[in-house]
């Protein structure tokens, strides 16, 4: 391929002339106050640029920006797919947009129904009936989970509980979580097959367990074979199971966390629901828990009384995580995209993201080292560039610098850590085979180059406005203003 180099734009303070103008402000039409002389200054650069110099500025940083409506999005553990667009025009409707949390319960009765249902909805996909749509993202659910674990050993007064249980191959954010609220982490380690290692857990699982904290499927993309095993050894200890929903997207519509031995579940509804992930933001971390333990949600949730919807507060909340209600539009995507489905076909999503997964699997598998290539994959799998490194000294980062001069978004990298060089690739439901096939191919021709010309990879991306940034310095020195 041929590889045209991009120059750098210039940014908008390099655009500036003076006495150039890009709108006309009308005259104040309110009594001006005198501002406090320390808090003026006289010499403030701002930009004199014209209109159509501050267009094509945005215009050309938005065509920049690489986007799950342009193309796969294949970042593992993430679920990055294309979000529908009848989602937007709902969330445009009046009734939701303009709607306002100090208004009073009678105005908004189709709000509080649309939270009520979707509270339901939840409920029962995840086998797990007690809901709150508080949280603003799964890490925020993942502490309001914990929280309500800690406030159901504190109401039995078991207050020698002091460590949670997490595997190797737990999202970062799990020993996190568990940190902040005060508990001792402890880690229990995978098996040769990817699942968490009953026997280790049997030893570590105690009368001193706040609970296991686990995902399924787990982060390698494989599913915990021994789960309901892996619960009955928690609860025979006194302790509760938290799920972590990030990977929900491989199962939803097939198997109900609750009835595999979860008490607690979050889901990024941002990920399995379709609300726009990251820079689209924001996000939506509804908390499932079983019956016992809905007293201790945080709320405010919404109940039906008769054929009235009111807010109310759990007997024994453990508090409000967020202001008002959650993310209102974020849930409003939520709740279209699972009744777009509906209860017929919502299976189809996690039958097509593993189908998708296991195909990519299958033309990489042979080429790049796959360390579980013995098992069916669920929504992402794990690769490793060790042949590489070792072989040609090209590396996982290199890999995934390179793969962009192609067009693509890397993979995420060198996550689980349990992985060396880890390659970890999540395609969603949401592409075609074409667009598998472009990525595949992709991938193939940079394993080649590894081989034939090493240097072209480890250079990479060439195509890039800025290439390799020392990552180092960046952290150390970073540099947070513009200078001219």
């Amino acid at each position: 391929m041929t590889i045209v180099a991009n120059k750098p734009e210039p940014i908008i303070y390099e655009l500036s002339a003076p006495g150039r103008t890009g709108a006309a402000l009308p005259a104040c039409d309110v009594p001006q106050a005198k501002l406090p002389a320390h808090l003026m200054r006289a010499d403030l650069e701002l930009p004199e640029v014209s209109e159509v110099d501050v267009v094509r500025h945005y215009t050309r940083l938005s065509q920049k920006n690489y986007c799950v409506d342009l193309g796969i999005y294949p970042l593992g553990s993430c679920t990055m797919k294309y979000n529908p667009k009848l989602n937007e025009e709902a969330v445009k409707l009046p009734g939701f947009t303009a709607v306002h949390p100090y208004q009073s319960e009678d105005d908004t009765q189709g709000a509080l129904q649309l939270l009520h249902e979707l509270q339901t909805m939840l409920g029962e996909i995840c086998g797990l009936p007690g809901v709150t749509l508080q949280p603003a993202a799964g890490a925020q659910g993942e502490l309001a989970g914990i929280l309500i674990i800690r406030a159901y050993h504190e109401a039995r007064k078991d207050h020698k509980r002091v460590k949670v249980i997490i595997p190797d191959s737990a999202h970062g954010t799990n020993p996190a979580t568990s940190a902040m609220t005060g508990f001792q982490v402890v880690q229990v380690k995978s098996d040769a097959r990817g699942n968490i290692d009953l026997d280790e857990l049997r030893k570590l699982a105690d009368d001193t367990t706040v609970g296991l904290m686990i995902t399924n499927p787990n982060t390698l993309g494989l599913f915990e074979e021994n789960i309901c095993e892996a619960a009955q050894i928690i609860h025979a200890a006194g302790g509760l199971v938290y799920g972590d929903g990030a990977n929900l997207n491989a199962i939803v519509g097939l198997a109900r966390p609750g009835d595999l031995g979860i008490d607690v579940l979050h889901s990024n509804l941002h990920k399995t629901f379709s609300v726009p992930h990251g820079g689209g933001g924001p996000g939506a971390g509804a908390v499932m828990v079983r019956a016992d333990l809905a007293p201790f949600l945080p709320g405010p949730i919404v109940a039906k009384k008769g054929k009235r919807y009111a807010l109310t507060m759990p007997r024994k909340s453990i508090g409000r995580v967020k202001s008002f209600y959650g993310n209102f539009l974020a849930l409003v995507r939520a709740y279209v995209y699972i009744r777009s489905f509906g209860k017929e076909h919502l299976h189809e999503i996690a039958e097509n993201a593993v189908l998708n997964a296991n195909y990519l699997l299958a033309r990489l598998k042979n080429v790049y080292s796959a360390p579980f290539a013995n098992r069916v994959c669920k929504h992402e799998f794990v690769l490793t560039g060790t042949p590489f490194a070792e072989q040609f000294g090209v590396h996982t980062l290199d890999i995934a610098k390179r793969i962009q001069d192609y067009g693509f978004y890397p993979p995420t990298i060198y996550f689980p850590l349990i992985v060396p060089e880890c390659i970890m690739i999540e395609p969603t439901e949401t592409q075609s085979k074409e667009s598998l096939d472009e990525f595949a191919d992709a991938l193939l021709k940079i394993a080649e180059e590894a081989k034939t010309n090493p240097q072209l990879v480890k250079d990479a991306p060439h195509t890039a406005p800025i290439t390799r940034l020392d990552d180092v310095q960046a952290a150390r020195n970073p540099v947070l203003r513009y200078r001219g």
